[in-house]
């Protein structure tokens, strides 16, 4: 695996808020990290650079210059087979955009890239509660809703590198919302933070309930702020969480007929809410799961941090380039 002469990595998770970058070693220590805010240039090329300036001042610092065999990249919608981001729904840049290769070419190191929940399971795999585990389901919420799916130990890519799109599948039929991908119902446009907060404004919206969250400006209300209403004993934020976390619970039971894993593994902001939104997801999925089912599949929450997990799943990418 390591390259004895370029024994380090570069992992990148790049989010639709922010993008964590760090050096790893082989046996998956993240040597150093940080990250830069991902929207804020508008041309593709300025964000490059800022990450070329960046990572480049890391490298630097901890000595490891010519010694980075390969760079490994999570992204919305990343395909591992292309290296091009095709239709990057929370990203601020026109697609389709040849990733791989701009960053191949930028730093002159060898650019590998995979969808960032792919990402994110192939460090849980690696590194983290998936260790051992030969069937899991990595969901991942954030911004959006991603989904990592490992069958028999195999990352799963389908035909076109776009296999595991489970935020993408649609929760409500009729009158579903709107989602970044086009589309109406999908479970992201419930279970996301995003998601959440528009749950909150609709809540908001349509009853009547005294709620400490009609002192906030309801269009800048986010899940934490609904996360600490919560937390402080409010009615509607927790009732907000439980509608959340039933709809999830509702699709991993449906997920489970697919490929019965041994593990759904959650991963992200959301949850950090803990048992608000656990207890609903654990008793929607017993309540929905087929009974051939029941009793054999644990929903865990990903032990790696939240900053590591993804770079240390895309830095897993890295020991794979070829020269």
């Amino acid at each position: 695996m390591a390259n004895m002469a370029k024994p380090y990595v570069i992992g990148i998770d790049m989010g639709g808020t922010n993008t964590a970058f760090g050096i790893v070693d082989a046996r998956g220590n993240v040597i150093a990290s940080d990250s830069i805010k991902t929207g804020k240039h508008s041309d593709i090329n300025d964000y490059i650079d800022e990450l070329y300036t960046e990572i480049t001042r890391i490298v630097e610092a901890n000595d490891v210059a010519g010694k980075i065999n390969g760079i490994g990249i999570g992204a919305p919608n990343a395909n591992y087979y292309t290296g091009i981001i095709e239709d990057g729904v929370n990203l601020p840049w026109p697609t389709p955009i040849p990733l791989a290769d701009l960053i191949t070419k930028k730093f002159g190191i060898p650019c590998v890239i995979t969808n960032d929940a792919n990402a994110a399971a192939i460090g849980e795999m690696t590194y983290g509660v998936a260790r051992g585990m030969k069937d899991f389901i990595m969901i991942t919420l954030g911004t959006g809703v991603g989904s990592g799916i490992v069958i028999n130990g195999q990352m799963v890519y389908g035909h076109d590198g776009f296999a595991g799109e489970l935020g993408h599948v649609v929760m409500k039929r009729n009158n579903g919302r709107m989602c970044g991908c086009g589309r109406t119902g999908c479970l992201e446009a419930y279970c996301s933070a995003t998601g959440v907060a528009r749950t909150a404004r609709e809540f908001l919206d349509i009853r009547p309930d005294e709620s400490k969250l009609r002192e906030l400006d309801a269009d800048k209300i986010t899940s934490k702020d609904v996360y600490d209403c919560a937390m402080a004993g409010d009615k509607l934020a927790k009732e907000i969480f439980e509608y959340t976390g039933t709809i999830l619970g509702e699709a991993l039971a449906d997920f489970t007929t697919f490929s019965s894993p041994e593990a759904f593994v959650l991963f992200g902001g959301l949850t950090k809410s803990g048992e608000l939104i656990m207890k609903p997801v654990r008793d929607a999925f017993e309540k929905n799961v087929m009974k051939v089912f029941k009793g054999k599949v644990k929903i865990l929450i990903s032990e790696l941090k939240e900053s590591d997990a993804a770079v240390l799943g895309a830095s897993a990418l890295g020991w794979e380039v070829k020269e």
